[in-house]
């Protein structure tokens, strides 16, 4: 007869939550971080975080005028990011989303689409609550 201490195996996990020192908050390239830590920083420190072609006062095209006019819109602060002056950041935000287009837009930490996804749901109502969340604290 065996004794049930001799058949249990210890097993250690990793805690899901609490304070883990190896995790590291994410780095813009200027503070050591890679392109992909970067835009997971301007995501996380943004509410509404736009990437785009140009800039809202001045749009280097029709999609990305049509987003920041959208965000515009609800008299909210947004994140503008001109991808056309870094060419790292250009690719670097279509694989950090996986999306192959510009502009983009983040709410609250979450990628929500494009120009015409921005269009959609602006239309039916489903952005401005999505926004007002955002602004919640």
């Amino acid at each position: 007869m065996s004794n049930d201490n001799e058949d249990k195996k210890s097993i250690s996990l990793p805690l899901a939550e609490g304070d883990d020192s190896s995790a590291e908050a994410p780095k813009s390239r200027d503070e050591g971080g890679d392109i992909s830590s970067e835009i997971a920083k301007e995501v996380s420190d943004n509410r509404v975080v736009l990437y785009m072609k140009g800039n809202p006062a001045q749009p280097m095209c029709g999609f990305s005028a049509r987003a920041a006019a959208i965000l515009d819109a609800y008299g909210k602060p947004f994140y503008a990011v001109d991808i056309l002056k870094d060419q790292e950041k250009r690719q670097g935000i279509k694989d950090f989303s996986n999306w192959p287009t510009i502009p983009q837009v983040y709410v609250g930490g979450e990628f929500v689409g494009g120009s015409d996804i921005l269009m959609e749901m602006h239309e039916n109502g489903e952005l401005a609550p999505l926004i007002e969340e955002a602004f919640q604290e």
